[in-house]
């Protein structure tokens, strides 16, 4: 079964505030069975508009990928984070067919 994942890019404006989003998201990941991929690393921007982070976050599937961001949980995490930065965040299935 294809794994879930949350690719996104995030600038934050108020690392202080964004703090608790980061601290809550934690727990909220963990019980999704979520693990980092990508979590802020060095990166050049090849084409398009980028912001000043970027992050891959694997899920089990892509249901469960679905079913964390819509919890009650990160619902109200959402709101923690919302004021202090600006996000562009998909989910989407990968890909578990044949490689090159």
């Amino acid at each position: 079964m294809a794994r879930g994942y949350w690719i996104g890019r995030i600038d934050v404006h108020n690392q202080e505030g964004f703090q608790l989003y980061g601290t809550a998201n934690q727990a909220i990941l963990k019980k999704f069975g979520a693990r980092y991929v990508v979590r802020a690393g060095k990166f050049e921007a090849m084409e398009g508009q980028s912001r000043s982070r970027n992050f891959v976050i694997e899920f089990p599937d892509y249901e469960t990928a679905l079913a964390c961001y819509r919890s009650v949980e990160y619902q109200e995490n959402i709101k923690r984070r919302q004021p202090h930065s600006v996000i562009d965040l998909i989910i989407v299935e990968g890909y578990d067919g044949a490689q090159p």
